[in-house]
């Protein structure tokens, strides 16, 4: 065990994950007789499923430029016909829905009725994620970067070298970044800094991939309360524990493109899933992570 902390020591930069919350298997989370739930239909495409501090998960429909607020009790209402092809959508811990703008080139603010405000523009953009300090970061898969977006909104980039950077995350304590690369099969590992660069870039997992494949299609990520890993790929949503392994594979809600999970309902505890023209949730014993200032 020692060596194994020793090895996590030195890739994330000094910060090693807790012995109590290793070797997890999948059959930890799921729940006997508990599958899929159909929650929305006759879509476009699905992406950027997203929670906020009640528990309500927001998900748009790109092609639309449609977003959707599931409620608490699983009801799908209209929330605003603005969004400009966006895919990513946050909740950032002052309460307000960030999104990734694929037609306006921006990364956007939402206000309560659904009006976007630009925050940064002519960039190509992603994924997105907002730590609870104001800190942006997003993907751009057309150039293979990596952006930080600071809180008085200057830009710069942080990393490159990804094939195909696609989905985002930050771990629970915010002091590190994964990134996963749609086109390979590692999920990328950063050490966030105090100015918003990333550092010790290392892959940290490798994903499973399809037989005779070498790209894992992943897409969207989340992480739960104890720092186990979702990832939306090609074969499912791997699940990863908090040393990078791979617990194991939740089978797909249909069997069309999987593009991003979340954590969402009143306890947290539902998985929420964007597929194609559908989105999904399915009840597991963990929670999901409310970031707050």
């Amino acid at each position: 065990m020692m060596k194994k902390c020793l090895f996590l020591l030195l890739i994330c930069g000094g910060f090693c994950l807790p012995v109590d919350a290793q070797d997890l298997p999948i059959s930890q989370i799921m729940i006997d007789g508990e599958g899929w739930e159909l929650l929305s239909e006759g879509h476009q495409f699905t992406e950027g499923p997203a929670v906020n501090h009640k528990g309500e998960v927001f998900f748009t429909d790109v092609p639309t430029s449609e977003i959707f607020k599931i409620a608490l009790d699983g009801k799908v209402t209209l929330f605003s016909e603005q969004a400009n092809q966006t895919a990513g959508l946050i909740f950032g811990a002052d309460g307000k829905l960030y999104g990734t703008s694929i037609g306006g080139k921006a990364i956007v603010q939402f206000d309560n009725a659904g009006k976007p405000t630009a925050i940064t523009e002519g960039v190509n953009c992603n994924d997105l994620v907002v730590l609870a300090d104001g800190d942006v970061f997003f993907t751009d898969h057309v150039d293979g970067k990596i952006w930080h977006v600071s809180p008085d909104g200057k830009l710069k980039e942080v990393a490159a070298g990804i094939a195909f950077p696609n989905g985002v995350i930050a771990w629970p304590d915010q002091r590190q970044l994964v990134v996963s690369d749609m086109k390979g099969a590692s999920l990328w590992n950063f050490v966030i800094a105090a100015d918003g660069s990333l550092k010790h870039q290392q892959p940290y997992s490798t994903m499973q991939l399809p037989v005779g494949s070498t790209e894992s299609g992943a897409d969207g990520m989340t992480v739960d309360s104890i720092g186990r890993l979702y990832v939306c790929t090609t074969l499912g949503v791997q699940v990863f524990d908090t040393q990078g392994r791979l617990s194991g594979i939740l089978s797909k809600p249909q069997r069309a493109f999987l593009s991003n999970v979340t954590f969402g309902g009143p306890e947290m505890n539902y998985l929420y899933a964007t597929s194609k023209d559908k989105v999904y949730r399915r009840k597991l014993k963990t929670t999901g992570v409310r970031f707050t200032r």
